[in-house]
């Protein structure tokens, strides 16, 4: 039915949902979706679920996107009067061997700085995520602005920062 192995791999990937990425079998992302509060906002995040199906950890040290001036990795922290806090996680990220790792709203995630356009609902944004063993996985990351919008949120206040104890 096919001629080639090259075939095999053309209509694999052309029935490849959006989004889905693969760093030769060992890294899977799954359902990401990229946000902004507003049309006019500075900055907004993705989210997804990394999947590593190798024998051993890796850990997603960086990303990259042209939307944006700064892309860095991130979480929330509560600091010492329960004030959630969002601050940058330059070490990454480990998504453990055999394992996943989501990165969602109101934890671990993907933050765009300085957007240099707004993100329409829609639109596919590719980021490159960068990992210790699997190297740099693209991802084609669709703008979702209506996605469930509590999914994820944390309860209580929220600052942009460096910890304070």
């Amino acid at each position: 039915m096919f001629k080639s192995a090259a075939a095999v791999a053309a209509l694999l990937s052309s029935l490849m949902l959006p989004g889905l990425a693969l760093a030769e079998g060992a890294i899977t992302v799954i359902d990401p979706y990229a946000r902004s509060s507003t049309m006019m906002s500075a900055s907004g995040a993705a989210f997804m679920v990394i999947e590593n199906h190798s024998t051993a950890d890796d850990r997603l040290v960086s990303a990259s996107a042209d939307i944006a001036e700064r892309v860095e990795l991130h979480t929330h922290i509560a600091d010492t009067n329960g004030v959630m806090q969002m601050i940058e996680v330059p070490e990454g990220f480990v998504i453990p061997a055999g394992g996943s790792h989501a990165l969602q709203r109101g934890a671990d995630h993907v933050m765009f700085l300085g957007l240099t356009r707004p993100l329409a609902q829609g639109d596919i944004i590719p980021v490159t995520l960068t990992f210790e063993t699997a190297g740099e996985v693209v991802v084609e990351v669709p703008v979702d602005l209506e996605r469930k919008p509590m999914h994820g949120q944390m309860q209580g206040k929220m600052q942009m920062g460096a910890p304070s104890n």
